[in-house]
């Protein structure tokens, strides 16, 4: 069955600097990857980190990069969902929070 995402795309991300803005891939590609080095975080707590935030922005490549990532760098089930369930709460509670912009429009419109 063909889908929208082909999982095979994901391999040719590394080269999407040879379409055109070569510079500007090549600056992206170093501070991706300065980025997830062990810092202040591990490299494994900066992907689990990512997998939530794969989820949170629904991008399926990114969900089986850090899918693979989170599993290749000892994380367990149990940690990889828990780490999609802070994701999910946090995007409701963003969600919800902006609710407080409609009630307050509300009660203005309705006095």
């Amino acid at each position: 069955m063909k889908t929208y995402y082909n999982p095979d795309d994901l391999a040719k991300f590394g080269k999407i600097g040879e379409f055109g803005g070569k510079d500007l891939a090549n600056k992206f590609f170093n501070y991706y990857g300065e980025t997830f080095k062990d810092g202040a975080l591990t490299e494994r707590e900066k992907s689990l980190i990512a997998l939530a935030v794969a989820h949170t922005m629904q991008c399926p490549y990114c969900i089986d990069a850090y899918t693979a990532d989170t599993l290749a760098k000892g994380c367990t089930e149990d940690e990889m969902m828990e780490a999609v369930h802070v994701s999910a709460a946090l995007a409701a509670g963003v969600k919800l929070v902006h609710s407080v912009q409609m009630i307050n429009k509300a009660k203005e419109l309705m006095m």
